[in-house]
C-alpha cells in the first residue's frame, strides 16, 4: 500500500449534529493516518453550542492536527465549506488537495488515500469522489450527468419508454465497479485538487444548499479539469441528518433559489426557463398518468406548482436567489 506525500486539508463541517460529528471525526483521524494531513472542524454558526461541545471533544483527544473552527455565519454548505479551506493548515503550508467530508459521513481506513492517491498518479483529475453506502450497506447514487433540459423531462415524466430513450441524459449513473470519469459528485465525500481550485475559484455562496457541487463540478470541466469516481473509496452515509429532506412536506424555497440560479448562472435564462417549462411538462404527464393508474405520489406535496411558480415569481420580479431565512436554514 503507498502512501500520498501530498499535503491534505480535510474539511468537516458542523451543523448542529455536534455527536454525530464526532463520530465522523474519529473515522476521518484514523483515514487520515500516515498521510500529511490536517483537519479542521467547522461550526457553521449552529447557535445550540456545537462549537463548544466539539471544542472540548477534540482538546479531550489531544488529536495532533486537528482544530475547530468558527464559521460565524450560517451562509450554507458551500460557504461553511469555503470557510474551512479559507482557514488553512495551522502549520502554514498550503495543501495540495482538500477533502470534504460531512458529518453524518464516516470514511473507511483507506477511504481517503485513495483518493488522493488517484490525484497524484493523474494530474488531469481535479476532483474524486467516493462510493457512497447507507449503514445497511446498499449504495447511494453519488455519481451523475450534468442536468440539463432533457433530463428535466425524463425525471419529471417517469415513463420507462422515455427513460430509455433519453438514458444518456439520465442525471443519476448506474454505479460502475470501477474508476469512471463522471460530470459530477456529491460533496459527501469529495477531494479537490487545490491547484484546480485556485484557477476556477471556491464554491459559489450564492447557492445555500443543493446544487453548489454540481455547479463547482461544471466549471472544472469546462476548464478542463476530470471528474472521477472511484468506488475503492469506500465511505458510510447516514444522509439527510441535518437538511432533513427525506421529512420534507414542502420542497423548500433554498433548494428552488439553487436550482434556479444553476441553470441561470450555467447556462442562461432562457435555458433556464426551458428546463422548467421542460420539467412542468413531464410532471403535469406523470401526473395525469398518476390519476388514471392510481399511481403513488413521488413528490412533496405542491412541488410541480411551487416550481413553475417560484420561476415566474423571478422572472416577474427580476429577483436573485437569496439566502434562506434562519429558522428555514439546514446545512451539514
Amino acid at each position: 500500500m503507498t502512501l500520498s506525500k501530498s499535503r491534505i486539508l480535510c474539511i468537516l463541517l458542523n451543523w448542529r449534529t455536534a455527536e454525530m460529528c464526532t463520530r465522523a471525526a474519529r473515522a476521518a483521524v484514523t483515514a487520515l493516518e500516515g498521510l500529511d494531513a490536517e483537519l479542521v472542524i467547522v461550526d457553521n454558526d449552529s447557535g445550540d453550542g456545537s462549537f463548544e461541545q466539539l471544542t472540548a471533544f477534540v482538546a479531550d483527544q489531544a488529536w495532533p492536527h486537528v482544530r475547530v473552527i468558527a464559521s460565524g455565519r450560517n451562509g450554507g454548505f458551500g460557504a461553511g465549506n469555503n470557510a474551512g479551506i479559507r482557514a488553512g493548515r495551522a502549520d502554514g503550508q498550503e495543501a495540495d488537495y482538500l477533502y470534504i467530508l460531512n458529518p453524518d459521513a464516516f470514511p473507511e481506513p483507506d477511504a481517503i488515500r485513495v483518493l488522493a492517491d488517484w490525484l497524484d498518479a493523474h494530474p488531469q483529475v481535479g476532483i474524486t469522489g467516493s462510493l457512497i453506502a447507507n449503514e445497511e450497506g446498499g449504495q447511494e447514487h453519488t455519481a451523475f450527468r450534468f442536468p440539463t433540459i432533457a433530463s428535466e423531462f425524463e425525471h419529471a415524466i417517469r415513463f420507462g419508454p422515455v427513460s430509455r430513450l433519453l438514458r444518456k441524459s439520465r442525471v443519476p449513473i448506474d454505479l460502475p465497479k470501477a474508476p469512471q470519469r463522471v460530470d459530477w459528485l456529491a460533496g459527501a465525500s469529495m477531494m479537490m485538487r487545490r491547484e484546480m481550485v485556485d484557477q476556477i475559484g471556491l464554491f459559489d455562496e450564492t447557492f445555500f444548499l443543493y446544487f453548489e457541487e454540481t455547479e463547482l463540478c461544471l466549471r472544472a470541466a469546462r476548464a478542463g479539469w476530470q471528474t472521477v469516481y472511484l468506488p475503492q473509496s469506500r465511505v458510510t452515509h447516514i444522509g439527510s441528518v441535518s437538511t432533513g429532506m427525506k421529512r420534507w412536506t414542502r420542497i423548500p424555497r433554498y433548494w428552488l433559489d439553487s436550482r434556479l440560479y444553476y441553470f441561470t448562472k450555467s447556462h442562461g435564462a432562457g435555458y433556464a426557463a426551458l428546463a422548467t417549462l421542460s420539467h412542468a411538462v413531464g410532471g403535469v404527464i406523470w401526473r395525469l398518468r398518476k390519476l388514471v393508474q392510481r399511481k403513488p405520489d413521488a413528490d412533496p406535496p405542491h412541488f410541480l406548482g411551487d416550481l413553475v411558480a417560484h420561476h415566474l415569481r423571478a422572472l416577474l420580479t427580476r429577483s436573485a436567489p437569496r439566502p434562506a431565512p434562519q429558522s428555514a436554514r439546514r446545512t451539514p
